[in-house]
């Protein structure tokens, strides 16, 4: 288990490249990487705008799996400046709704996982 933690920590760091396209938008300050059930990994940055119409890396990584027709996401991590963060509300929200207990990582060095649904214990649904 700890391998694809490993794998997919590597990947995401690997995408960590902040960028600027325009003077209102920039990408990649946020990477992150899911992997499904048969542990195909896929991955996303944020595309960080002027306005509200960006999105985040999590978003964009679930977007690339759907549209490979995949859905049985089962683990999420995100890192910004190589450091693992936690995914935000609106990604949480997105998780949630595709699957409760999908693991979450939350520390590379130690290895610490939680399940999304106990990051969110009095959810809407």
């Amino acid at each position: 288990m700890n391998n694809i933690w490993q794998s997919m920590y590597q990947t995401a760091t690997t995408c960590n490249e902040p960028r600027e396209i325009s003077k209102t938008i920039y990408t990649g300050s946020v990477a992150a990487c899911i992997a499904t059930a048969d542990n195909h990994l896929y991955t996303g940055i944020s595309i960080d705008t002027a306005c509200s119409i960006g999105f985040c890396a999590e978003r964009n990584a679930i977007g690339s799996m759907l549209t490979d027709g995949q859905n049985k996401l089962t683990k999420v991590l995100a890192v910004k400046d190589g450091q693992v963060i936690m995914p935000c509300g609106v990604c949480r929200e997105l998780m949630m709704q595709i699957d409760p207990n999908i693991k979450v990582l939350t520390s590379i060095n130690p290895l610490k996982t939680v399940a999304l649904n106990k990051l969110m214990p009095n959810y809407w649904m």
